[in-house]
């Protein structure tokens, strides 16, 4: 049996720990969080990657966990509404359309619960070495023993620690968008009924939208800044930018502030994508984010990640035989198979960046549905 070891638990470590472990191979998950990670936006599952879900058995399950918002008003600073729109929000797109948007934390719930049967998952601890000696990988933890795998797979998102002891610095890989954004759960204090309200200020924006059935809302702040760099470990940093350039646009920033600092699940970034010749290196691939980050501006990086980790297994599933796998092969044959389909997306962002050039609906559904499901 092949021992392959996942570093991170969000999408796609979780849905390649699953595919996996159906194709017979041995999973492990590290995960730096003390469990899975909590938070997040509301992401979009769209096209094929609602055929990942289905035949993972989740399809079903992600559908009750909709957000079910019905529209989203722009207001003015003193919260007078501007603008409503019943057809499509911010965050997810044309309200009439069979995608799904739900909360991340609660995707990576369902395939965290899909995967853990079969998977050995090791919470609050990290990969601090990685030696590939052609044979095996021999791995060094933070916290556990050191231990060999066949295997290694980075899943470890944006700021990759995989992609880092393998390939190199961030800073050859990542393209940088200029605009940085927060989200983080508040209370519904502004008692929205499945509905999404925004403002945007002269360099800053504002949103809250309603969750779980109205019980909760996540916030996102927003601002565009290309020079700026900020330590995405360093918080309190991040908790200072934000309230210098957010403090006097108006409407429930102020609130929102609050909120902020005392917020379970805080996340700041800028948003960037991941751009690669390659996504593996001997013994060691990416997924996901870590390969290939489309960036939320995209609004496929959690459907890129589905189908990327569905693909990887079963590349390396076809690729085995008599118990034995042809790594080299498989992860050639994965970014055969998935490098165009990438590059389309990560195209799709220049919608989303202001001054770029917007993107007919017709074009980014013919884009979303430009790959077909293979049987592996």
């Amino acid at each position: 049996m092949t021992d392959v070891l996942i570093s991170g638990a969000s999408v796609a470590g979780a849905t390649a720990a699953y595919w996996l472990g159906r194709h017979g191979y041995s999973v492990t998950v590290v995960e730096r969080h003390a469990g899975p990670r909590p938070g997040g936006q509301a992401i979009d599952v769209r096209g094929p990657a609602l055929g990942v879900l289905e035949r993972m058995g989740l399809l079903a399950a992600a559908q009750k966990r909709r957000t079910q918002i019905r529209g989203a008003s722009v207001v003015d600073r003193d919260g007078n509404e501007l603008s409503r729109d019943t057809e499509s929000t911010p965050t997810g797109g044309p309200i009439d359309s069979p995608d799904i948007e739900l909360l991340r934390d609660d995707l990576v719930e369902l395939l965290y619960g899909a995967s853990q049967w079969t998977t050995e998952y090791i919470f609050d601890d990290t990969i601090t070495g990685l030696d590939d000696d052609g044979a095996a990988v021999n791995v060094t933890f933070e916290r556990a023993p050191a231990r060999s795998f066949d295997l290694v797979i980075g899943a470890d998102g944006l700021h990759s620690n995989v992609r880092r002891l393998v390939f190199g610095p961030e800073e050859q890989f990542i393209e940088r968008l200029g605009t940085h954004a927060a989200i983080f759960t508040v209370p519904n204090f502004l008692d929205l009924d499945y509905w999404q309200t925004w403002h945007y200020g002269d360099s800053t924006m504002a949103g809250v939208y309603s969750a779980r059935n109205n019980s909760e809302a996540r916030a996102m702040l927003g601002f565009m800044d290309t020079e700026l760099r900020i330590d995405y470990r360093d918080t309190e940093a991040q908790f200072a930018e934000l309230e210098r350039r957010m403090a006097d646009d108006g409407w429930v920033r102020p609130q929102l502030l609050e909120y902020m600092r005392s917020a379970p699940d805080f996340y700041f970034d800028e948003m960037s994508q991941i751009k690669m010749d390659r996504w593996s290196k001997g013994r060691v691939a990416l997924v996901g984010d870590a390969g290939y980050c489309c960036s939320p501006l995209s609004g496929q990086g959690t459907s890129v990640a589905l189908l990327g980790a569905y693909i990887l297994a079963g590349e390396l599933a076809t690729a085995s035989e008599g118990g034995t796998v042809d790594y080299e092969l498989g992860f050639a044959n994965y970014h055969k198979e998935f490098n165009d389909y990438v590059n389309r997306n990560q195209w799709l962002v220049v919608d989303n960046i202001p001054g770029g050039a917007p993107i007919p609906q017709e074009v980014f559904d013919r884009i979303v549905s430009s790959i077909t499901l293979k049987d592996y």
